[in-house]
């Protein structure tokens, strides 16, 4: 059958659904270079507007995952899983959460990215300590799973390119906001990675993508459907991200308090949701009698840390970057902390030069936020709220402009109810 790029947009357009020979057609044609930018910016517009059914969401998916490799982890010794999490502020859980799993008996390949806008990367925060490198070969991913049991490192090239090609345009055409073209994206690189099985990690909140509850629950339904589709063991957690994650945003100051966490202490919040997800992990890989909060207490997962980190040419004892400047905001009046808005954090932290707005954009490894409370914790007027830290102090006026508006201040002894880290569960 004769195809063309401009027959696909307008069945789109049109509100009709796309064929299977139609998807694989336009993916493999675009991976090519048949199907150029405009066509593609194009389709993706018209299915942010008109939808896709499951039917061609896992048909879409699948011509994703055909369009380049596939890695086989089965010679591992240990059984794999991984995460995946859908972004939020101050989102440091992959750091610990790796070594941890790693340490009850699981093998993590986790293929992680970079930071864009007001959510931060998991690469980017790696980056920071002393001669880590994201980049690895093959040989060297599997060294790593096989010695250690945990990698944290970039996707190789030849992983699903159509989604590479297409990540890109969807950022530059407004269309990243669309359920399909998520759930295919993440699931299409997480099957072809090749994983045993697969925890979602997907924030619902004003620093998530998916800011209300039922959009977060419908893209879980639809990921955790495409793994099932596939083969792949899929669960997913909704979880809170209104409130920035832990008291740091930024890369060398998360890289902190993950070690701190793997040293047995850190924000309660960092510690629940890092064991709440190292369970769905050892459940689905079969190590359901591993204790995860044992290997947090006894300094295996910190163990397993350190040589992760080596495996990949990283100093785990050296010291981290720290920014030249800093700027205290002074809690206004004294209370209970009720509200810490996450998208107003984290706009502040991109903006002090934590993150990026475009790819390749350079970011700050000591730049960042650090909070000294959180919602129900009492505040005392001209005690420090928040530092801001950036090299460049030009910046802070522009972060600060980011933080009107973003916390609440009640009266002394008001009640507070904090918000559960973990909203629901779908499998």
């Amino acid at each position: 059958m004769t195809m063309d790029a401009i027959s696909v947009i307008r069945t789109k357009r049109d509100r009709e659904r796309l064929s299977d020979e139609q998807i694989d057609w336009v993916i493999d044609a675009y991976t090519r270079g048949e199907v150029a930018d405009e066509q593609m910016s194009a389709l993706a517009m018209a299915i942010f507007l008109n939808g896709m059914d499951r039917a061609e969401i896992a048909r879409w998916t699948a011509a994703m995952i055909n369009s380049g490799e596939r890695m086989d982890f089965s010679t591992l010794p240990r059984t794999t899983a991984d995460k995946h999490s859908t972004g939020g502020v101050g989102d440091k859980i992959t750091l610990p959460l790796a070594p941890l799993v790693a340490a009850c008996g699981a093998a993590v390949p986790q293929l992680s990215g970079r930071g864009l806008g007001h959510t931060g990367g998991t690469l980017d925060k790696l980056e920071s300590i002393p001669g880590w490198r994201a980049d690895i070969s093959n040989e060297e991913m599997m060294r790593a799973l096989t010695d250690v049991g945990a990698v944290i490192c970039a996707p190789g090239s030849g992983l699903a390119p159509a989604d590479k090609k297409l990540y890109a345009l969807r950022d530059v055409t407004s269309t990243v906001d669309c359920i399909p073209l998520i759930a295919s994206s993440i699931m299409s690189k997480k099957i072809a990675e090749g994983t045993g099985s697969l925890v979602l990690d997907v924030k619902v909140g004003s620093g998530a993508f998916m800011k209300e509850i039922e959009k977060a629950r419908e893209l879980a339904e639809t990921m955790v459907g495409l793994g099932r589709d596939h083969g792949l063991h899929t669960v997913a957690l909704l979880t809170d991200m209104s409130t920035p994650l832990g008291l740091t945003a930024g890369n060398a100051l998360e890289v902190r308090e993950s070690v701190e966490v793997l040293a047995g202490g850190g924000p309660a919040d960092v510690i629940e949701l890092t064991l709440a997800l190292a369970r769905e992990m050892l459940d689905a890989a079969g190590l359901k009698d591993a204790d995860p909060a044992k290997a947090l207490a006894d300094g295996s997962a910190m163990d397993a840390w350190r040589r992760m980190i080596a495996a990949q040419g990283g100093d785990p004892g050296a010291a981290l970057p720290v920014a030249r400047e800093t700027h205290v905001v002074m809690a206004p009046s004294t209370g209970v902390l009720t509200r810490l808005d996450a998208l107003g954090v984290g706009v502040a932290a991109w903006r002090l030069g934590a993150g990026r707005a475009r790819k390749e954009d350079v970011v700050q490894m000591g730049a960042g936020i650090e909070m000294h409370a959180k919602p129900g914790d009492v505040v005392t007027a001209g005690r420090p709220l928040l530092t801001l830290h950036t090299d460049t102090p030009e910046r802070f006026e522009y972060a600060l402009e980011s933080l009107t508006g973003a916390y609440d201040i009640a009266a002394p002894g008001t009640e507070f109810t904090a918000s559960p880290i973990v909203l629901d569960r779908i499998a």
